[in-house]
């Protein structure tokens, strides 16, 4: 649905979430509304489960683990209220893709930007979803050269037989790709295989680690296989990837599968600074769903070196490239001209859906500093919407208990262009 201001804010007040349907129930609102003042203004905050943060309901072709994403029911909620098939959708802090996968499932166009160019490599592949006989036959024709090292040890992740294997698809993928013979199947493995390298479980290529949106050092992985009493056992590569695609695409409707297609023959990845994004023509976006970097709470090279060495990528360098603000003025500064530039591409009547969470134990809401950015930009705020989540082991595990602490709550602030 393509709704207007007014439609939308009756329909946010009035939203109730029924199992996957999104309704407007007759009689009283079921959503809390409570009202902030900034910068001498009063803007609305929407507070209700609008979208449910349980896995088993969204598509499995989203589960690619990376640092601190979204749902995707998240954009999902954004993209079905406020604009239709044919519409473009855009995320300039794109990560795993979770917003323009769910766009081109949808039949909407879709631009992809992140200065880090693993999200290109876990993004475009999956808008060209293969079958599995195709990849099978590929995995085949890799050529796999035992007794293959790599240049850096990795020995404490992978046995002498899974390193060999590892580093024969790392040189295959890498000559394919100077060659410029790189295909959609080839990306496809390259996607998985890059999920697959290290993580908590025998589905990964890794002997146990630490969970799969981070890469330990080497010395830390040491001390993990000693405190664990365990040593690197032998992970079949080709079996792995093969069982990730099947379970990444076990869900997906045919409908959906040549939705993506379609998008992605005319989708633009970029790999840019959000603030600086000239291939984007002005007034050519409707809809921004986005979460941007919150203070310096990643650190890219630590996180991802043993990805960046997988696919050919200098993790510092790009490190070097990604603005990660020690406080919120800088972050706020950071943040002013993104909004500027999201301004110049976004249509008129176009909307923006910024995420942020609470940080520093929920001291610091960033939704607050964000009103000012959109204003200052010449958007209007509609308002904030909190989305209530229930909370998952994960959450309990790492002691956020309540919605007072962390970042499981979503805040949403809603700008439109008028």
């Amino acid at each position: 649905m393509s709704l207007s201001c007014r439609e939308v804010i009756d329909f946010i007040k009035k939203f109730t979430l029924k199992g996957e349907s999104l309704s407007q129930p007759d009689g009283a609102a079921v959503t809390q509304i409570e009202y902030i003042e900034i910068d001498g203004k009063k803007i609305p905050r929407f507070i209700n489960e609008f979208w449910t943060s349980k896995q088993r309901q969204a598509s499995s072709i989203h589960e690619v683990s990376y640092r601190a994403c979204f749902k995707p029911q998240l954009p999902r909620f954004f993209i079905n209220l406020l604009t239709k098939e044919g519409d473009t959708v855009y995320d300039p802090f794109s990560g795993r893709g979770t917003t323009v996968i769910q766009a081109g499932m949808m039949g909407r166009k879709v631009i992809s930007n992140d200065i880090n160019p693993l999200s290109r490599i876990m993004t475009m592949p999956r808008f060209f979803v293969p079958d599995i006989k195709t990849v099978t036959e590929r995995l085949c024709q890799i050529p796999y050269k035992k007794g293959n090292q790599a240049d850096i040890d990795i020995s404490m992740f992978y046995h002498p037989e899974t390193e060999a294997e590892l580093t024969s698809l790392k040189n295959y993928l890498q000559k394919k790709n100077e060659e410029g013979k790189e295909d959609h199947i080839d990306s496809w493995i390259r996607m998985v295989a890059t999920n697959r390298l290290t993580g908590h479980s025998p589905g990964f290529f890794s002997v146990y680690t630490l969970p799969p949106n981070q890469a330990v050092t080497p010395d830390r992985q040491i001390k993990i296989n000693e405190d664990r009493n365990q040593k690197p056992e032998y992970r079949d590569i080709k079996k792995l990837i093969l069982r990730k695609t099947k379970s990444l695409i076990r869900n997906l409707k045919r409908h959906e599968v040549k939705n993506l297609s379609k998008a992605g023959e005319d989708a633009v990845f970029l790999t840019k600074d959000a603030r600086f994004t000239k291939q984007i023509p002005d007034e050519t976006v409707n809809l921004t769903v986005t979460s941007p970097p919150f203070l310096d709470i990643v650190q890219y090279d630590k996180d991802n070196w043993l990805r960046c060495w997988f696919n050919g990528i200098d993790a510092k360098k790009i490190a070097k490239k990604i603005t990660m603000s020690k406080n919120v003025e800088e972050w706020s500064s950071v943040m002013q001209d993104v909004f500027f530039e999201l301004f110049r591409i976004t249509k008129k009547g176009g909307w923006v859906a910024f995420e942020v969470g609470e940080v520093r134990g929920g001291k610091v809401k960033l939704d607050e500093y964000v009103v000012p950015l959109g204003l200052n930009a010449g958007f209007k705020c509609m308002g904030i919407l909190i989305n209530l989540q229930e909370f998952t082991k994960t959450s309990n595990i790492w002691g956020v208990k309540n919605n007072k602490s962390g970042t499981n709550t979503n805040r949403i602030v809603l700008f439109v262009k008028v």
